[in-house]
């Protein structure tokens, strides 16, 4: 497989925005896969509008390094290339002395060339002196392009030039992007914006903001390489032959396609439902509540008393109920936004979500399952992002002990009711050998009366 890796010397430099761009362009010419380094729900929705492909996550801190190459190899076995999106900065990773987790650490597993996106503004020989200081880091790291953003004009590109090519002479200067205004994706206070569709006109600008780029010379470096990559379905496969719902909407967004197609290989039949717009609760063995935001569609969810009171309805069932960060407030009585309104919820929890303001993370989090956790077994992990606290009563159950990471309260996290769970957690299917399948074996052992309903 060829490919190539967009890297930034850091957050903020226009990475996402001249990656989205170029997998757009790409894929005029090359079916293109696109992969997004590090844990990230959000950019990934563009770089699949883009590319007309479901974007897949890699992610080293959460996946093993056999599993990471086996994902590439499954998600792009029918794609000409791959274009693998950094996080962050190149370097930065799970800890201040080592690359696991980093972009640098997935190129090199991957075998890829980067191509290093610099903000150049108010830069000219300092351009070229960072791109050596990365190169020279890790040798092991081929550093084989650069994109020079906000350049500021003529004059300022001419010495940007001149400046690589007596000092960088031997990285290709793929391409100076000019200061434009209006063209970059937008901030949000959890990231970038999500998209309301995948619309064309979410795209254009970003795919226009890359037209200084050469495309041929992108080509040429991420056909210089061939990788072969295992190709084989990752997942442990089964026939369950139970059904899973999954909330699916501007509310309930979060979701890595990994988690789906495990269901799926595991036997499940997967139902999509949007409650935001009043869909009612469809009747499944296990209902997977992904995070997003809630807390901007509370009145519509709150209004859907069909999809709230369902949803406590199986929980007292004892039907088996996964919630993750935004999942796990609307399993709760209620949702207080950040004007201070309070919407009710499904109750699944004797438990408040409050919009606190505070930011939790982003960060990566290990934890052990506790002897009562209904779904999950063992060391667990994930990560967790949000502004949302949740106050359970005093005798909440737990169904994790939280190792790294904070949780919802007093190091624990996963609040338990029966075969339902809650926790800030978004876990990925593939940092673990077999996610689903102790959800699996709990479902079909209540479905033989080995669990009793739960009050």
């Amino acid at each position: 497989m060829r490919g190539v890796v967009i890297a930034g010397t850091g957050s903020g430099v226009g990475k996402t925005s001249i990656a989205t761009g170029l997998m757009s362009r790409l894929s005029k010419v090359r079916r293109v896969q696109a992969f997004k380094a590090g844990p990230d729900f959000i950019d990934p929705m563009y770089h699949t509008a883009a590319t007309g492909r479901p974007c897949r996550n890699l992610d080293s801190f959460l996946m093993d390094d056999g599993t990471l190459r086996n994902l590439a190899g499954y998600a792009s076995r029918d794609a000409d290339l791959c274009v693998v999106e950094g996080v962050r900065g190149l370097y930065e990773g799970f800890s201040g002395d080592g690359d696991l987790g980093s972009t640098a650490y997935t190129a090199k597993l991957l075998g890829f060339p980067v191509i290093l996106v610099v903000d150049a503004r108010s830069l000219t020989r300092s351009a070229a002196a960072v791109v050596n200081g990365f190169r020279s880091f890790d040798p092991d790291v081929r550093i084989a392009g650069v994109i020079l953003n906000n350049v500021s004009g003529e004059q300022h590109a001419g010495k940007l030039r001149t400046a690589f090519e007596t000092y960088c002479p031997d990285v290709r200067l793929v391409g100076m992007i000019p200061k434009s205004p209006g063209k970059a994706l937008e901030q949000r206070y959890l990231g970038l914006r999500t998209l309301r569709t995948f619309a064309e006109r979410e795209i254009t600008p970003l795919q226009e903001l890359t037209e200084p780029i050469d495309l041929d010379a992108v080509l040429d470096i991420a056909e210089s390489v061939d990788v072969d990559l295992p190709d084989g379905s990752p997942y442990a496969e089964r026939d369950c032959g139970l059904r899973a719902a999954v909330p699916m909407d501007e509310a309930f967004c979060f979701y890595y396609r990994e988690n789906i197609e495990c269901l799926e290989a595991s036997g499940f039949r997967v139902e999509t439902f949007r409650p935001t717009d009043g869909d009612p609760l469809p009747d499944a063995d296990l209902y997977y509540l992904g995070g997003g935001y809630p807390e901007l569609h509370a009145a519509d969810i709150t209004a859907n008393r069909d999809f709230l009171e369902g949803l406590g309805a199986a929980a007292a069932d004892g039907k088996a109920i996964i919630g993750e960060c935004g999942g796990l407030m609307a399993m709760c009585r209620s949702i207080e936004d950040k004007d201070g309104n309070v919407h009710p919820m499904s109750g699944v929890f004797d438990a408040e979500a409050r919009m606190t303001g505070v930011r939790h993370g982003p960060t990566y989090v290990v934890a052990e399952a506790a002897p009562g956790n209904p779904m999950f077994s063992g060391t667990v992990r994930g990560h967790e992002y949000h502004y949302s606290d949740v106050f359970p009563s005093e005798d909440a159950d737990f169904g994790f002990e939280v190792r790294r990471g904070r949780g919802i309260a007093g190091g624990m996290d996963g609040l338990v009711r029966g075969n339902a769970i809650g926790s800030y957690m978004h876990q990925h299917a593939l940092s673990e050998r077999d996610w689903i399948g102790t959800a699996v074996e709990r479902i079909v052992n209540g479905r033989r009366g080995v669990t009793a309903n739960i009050p």
